[in-house]
């Protein structure tokens, strides 16, 4: 009997109602379909329980809470304006209901439209469903569409001299995993090397150069002269006003981020509305994708209801110090670079819940724990059982223990109700590494001690968490991640500690005001100017290059890298999309004000007109 050419395998168990139907092949881009069974959404999470022997209390009665709290200097950071926004918020399942008959009416017509096109043409319109936000509904046929292209692909660009096509069709393959050669952009260079004076009059080509230049390989030296090309024009193309304004709008948003390290759905807000402006634009495909966007904004909002919820039966807030930030509704909104589609709620709020208890703990040994207390709690979290010491420690570290401890007993529940699965014990692994390089560089910050750049480094990469939230990541993904993808992360393969580096020196150059401010010395910065004796401004000016370098790095290694599937690797390259727009100019994971909450609003607040 032949294999069927879908698998259905559990994710979660049958505890959590559904299961997850993924394509036998691999493919980068291609998301996972969830089918529902019932599952009560008020039943999800369990309220957490009570430990008799070390309850957390706000007590201040016991020895613990002596005068080393009273008088312990901390920054105080204030509850988020966004925690208790979405307890009021109106959600018409209704509505939603409507908008899914309404989808399921169009997609087979918008499918039509796109699989009765050819060639060069096809190819564009993949483009167009990416940018939209729709290329999720429609991802076998995108992924058969550019297998069998990519084997005519030099027909298809032998002749082809439109700037514009050929950016967007190696754009559209290098996004997809499919190496195609920047060769294909010579033919737009004169005799002496210079790119032709002559696209300078094509500002839709020059912007489709400059976004498939942000996909260049550390070989695609063809592509670091576009880009500069390209981004010198597109300013002075914004400058003098000679666009069209929704042109305009969009070559500014592609100024200030590249479609390619932005998260889809927040290309996919501006792009509809670019789309809506366009003359030639198709009305059915544009009301597709308003319907679309608009039941991935209501889901998110019944998300972040869920959620809230349970931020609110665990208290944090009454058990600790307002030492810790309160960053449940930008971590659901930066996990939406990996899990955006509306069947993957329970992926989401699971993530979230896993993204609480890591910046609680990061926070407690970066803002608060004394370094004995970090140590206990350290101890406590390698042995996976409360430290001998515990016991006469602070309420508030035995809250912090107990939560990380029973959120954990949560997932083993819900991932298998028969047992605590290999996928879990592999990340509880990657969780105590994080601890153990928290404590490390606790002990440093404790000293105000500058050790080497590498030295720095080689902790300060683990700290970051890329390792851990990845493991996490591949929790959701169920038996898509295999044991060899756990083995290959444990490895630290170039790609993952490409994007560690990456995600430490952007958290550090953006956060250095505030750990100064701290009189948290012991960063990025301060290392490479002290081992190098350089000033600041010599010493950003080379982490900003080394984060360049990385980009390079991390597309390459997705062009080349084998041994895990693709959808692994697509989870690397959501990451690092939600890296880049936390970190993009300014710390949005610690202060969520400014773009971070422009973006929060479009997504939570801002709903779509259709």
């Amino acid at each position: 009997m032949p294999h069927s050419k879908m698998e259905t395998i559990a994710v979660f168990g049958s505890k959590l109602g559904f299961n997850l139907s993924l394509p036998s092949r691999n493919n980068l881009f291609l998301p996972p379909t969830i089918k529902f069974n019932g599952f009560p959404l008020t039943s999800f999470p369990d309220k957490p329980r009570q430990h008799v022997c070390l309850k957390a209390t706000t007590s201040t009665s016991s020895t613990c809470d002596d005068d080393q709290l009273i008088n312990r200097k901390f920054k105080k950071l204030p509850p988020s304006e966004w925690t208790d926004h979405f307890h009021s918020v109106p959600l018409d399942v209704s509505e939603m209901d409507a908008l899914k008959r309404e989808i399921e009416t169009l997609k087979p017509k918008v499918k039509n439209m796109f699989m009765s096109s050819q060639g060069t043409e096809r190819i564009l319109i993949i483009y167009l469903l990416v940018s939209l936000g729709l290329a999720y509904h429609f991802e076998d046929d995108i992924y058969d569409t550019l297998k069998v292209s990519f084997t005519k692909i030099e027909e298809m660009m032998d002749s082809e001299e439109d700037l514009y096509t050929v950016s967007i069709i190696f754009w559209v393959f290098r996004t997809y995993g499919h190496c195609l050669s920047s060769d294909v952009f010579t033919r737009f260079k004169e005799s002496n090397g210079d790119f032709k004076e002559t696209l300078k009059e094509d500002p839709r080509g020059i912007l489709s150069l400059y976004e498939a230049a942000h996909l260049r390989t550390t070989k695609d030296y063809i592509l670091n002269e576009a880009l500069g090309f390209t981004s010198s024009h597109l300013e002075s193309l914004v400058a003098c006003g000679t666009c069209k304004p929704h042109l305009s709008m969009q070559i500014q948003n592609a100024l200030y981020l590249s479609q390619r390290w932005n998260m889809e759905m927040l290309v996919a807000v501006k792009y509809i509305s670019f789309y809506e402006q366009e003359e030639d634009h198709d009305e059915m495909l544009l009301r597709f994708a308003k319907i679309s966007f608009k039941l991935l904004q209501l889901q998110y909002i019944q998300d972040l209801k869920i959620l809230t919820n349970w931020y609110k039966e665990v208290d944090n807030g009454s058990k600790l110090p307002p030492y810790f930030r309160h960053i449940i509704v930008q971590s659901h909104f930066l996990i939406q670079a990996v899990f955006s589609v509306p069947q993957l709620s329970r992926a989401r709020i699971m993530l979230t819940q896993y993204y609480t208890i890591l910046t609680i703990i990061d926070d407690t040994f970066d803002r608060y724990a004394s370094l004995p207390e970090a140590e206990i709690l350290a101890n406590s979290l390698e042995r996976w059982s409360p430290d001998p010491a515990m016991d006469k420690q602070p309420e508030y570290l035995k809250a912090v223990l107990y939560f990380v401890f029973d959120t954990f007993d949560d997932f083993e529940k819900k991932l298998s109700p028969g047992g605590k699965p290999d996928s879990l014990e592999a990340n509880i692994e990657e969780f105590k590494a994080n601890v153990k390089a928290n404590f490390e560089h606790a002990k440093w910050a404790h000293a105000a001690h500058l050790p080497s750049f590498e030295e720095y480094m080689e902790v300060a990469e683990v700290v970051i968490g890329v390792y851990v939230v990845l493991a996490g990541y591949f929790i959701c993904l169920g038996k898509m991640a295999t044991k060899e993808a756990y083995e290959w992360l444990k490895s630290r393969p170039r790609l993952v500690k490409s994007l560690s580096v990456r995600g430490r020196l952007m958290n550090d150059i953006t956060g250095l005001e505030d750990d100064m401010s701290r009189g948290q010395i012991t960063n990025a910065v301060n290392c490479y100017m002290k081992q190098y004796g350089v000033t600041k401004q010599d010493a950003l000016r080379e982490l900003h290059k080394m984060v360049a370098d990385t980009d390079n790095i991390i597309n390459e290694e997705l062009l080349t890298t084998t041994g895990v599937s693709c959808l692994v690797l697509k989870t690397v390259m959501g990451l690092a999309q939600s890296i880049t727009v936390c970190y993009n100019g300014y710390e949005g994971y610690t202060r969520p004000e400014g773009k971070m909450k422009e973006y929060m609003t479009s997504l939570f607040v801002d709903q779509i007109r259709l």
